[in-house]
């Protein structure tokens, strides 16, 4: 279930809220306050979309500005506190995210979703790459983890989640890798035979056909990917007239 449309819905203005919860700040403070908490892991943050964030906030009135500031010879910088209001949306809104599963659409999973693309061979290649990459990454994080030892762990669970999810992908993908490898992923021939052939098997066609069965497309349009297949041109098909 989606949770409330929120006025502002940015990411980074969550971590702004929840920076201005500890005490009020000007946005260079905000950014310095929130790389010190490693919150840039999990949140982008960059000075252009930071002030933008912090404009939008406040003309919400979930902050608001309280005095501007002047240290040196530099130009002025705007304090701003957390209003009653902003206290209440972070409060709630991490209460909707920590309690309420969502969809969320990652980069791998999306190229998993078209993995037939490619042939099983770059498939394996490429994903032991991916494990490679995986590994060294998984490494690095947890040596700087390491450095660390005074934080208490309330303030880095965000990096526990992290390399929790980390380690299970890095499983999954040597599983894939491992039934790549040792031909024992189902239909494994079939797949290269599509690359060379441009057919697929009869069980793969079959199971296409019944699900696009479901969608009312006869099974004349399906290809052999599985997808439906694009009607020629008509040439003595009406056509719209021209804009």
């Amino acid at each position: 279930m989606a949770g409330p449309r929120r006025k502002v819905s940015n990411p980074l203005a969550l971590a702004v809220l929840g920076t201005l919860r500890e005490r009020p700040m000007h946005p260079y403070e905000m950014a310095a306050t929130m790389r010190s908490h490693g919150n840039e892991r999990s949140i982008k943050l960059n000075y252009g979309s930071l002030y933008t964030v912090v404009n939008n906030l406040a003309k919400h009135g979930l902050i608001e500005a309280m005095e501007a500031s002047r240290a040196g010879r530099r130009p002025e910088r705007t304090v701003y506190r957390l209003t009653d209001t902003g206290r209440a949306e972070l409060e709630d809104w991490l209460a909707d995210l920590l309690g309420t599963p969502t969809k969320e659409y990652p980069q791998f999973e999306a190229a998993l979703s078209l993995l037939a693309v490619l042939e099983p061979g770059r498939v394996l290649e490429l994903l032991r790459d991916r494990v490679a990459a995986l590994e060294k990454m998984l490494s690095d994080e947890r040596a700087e983890l390491a450095t660390y030892p005074w934080l208490p762990r309330l303030f880095l669970l965000e990096t526990e989640y992290h390399l929790a999810m980390q380690e299970t992908e890095l499983a999954w993908v040597r599983g894939i890798v491992r039934e790549l490898g040792d031909g024992s992923f189902p239909d494994l021939d079939g797949w290269a035979r599509w690359h060379e052939t441009g057919e697929l098997s009869a069980e793969v066609s079959a199971m296409a056909a019944a699900a696009l069965d479901q969608t009312g497309f006869p099974a004349s349009e399906i290809t052999p990917a599985g997808g439906r297949r694009e009607k020629p041109a008509d040439d003595h098909q009406e056509k719209e007239p021209p804009n």
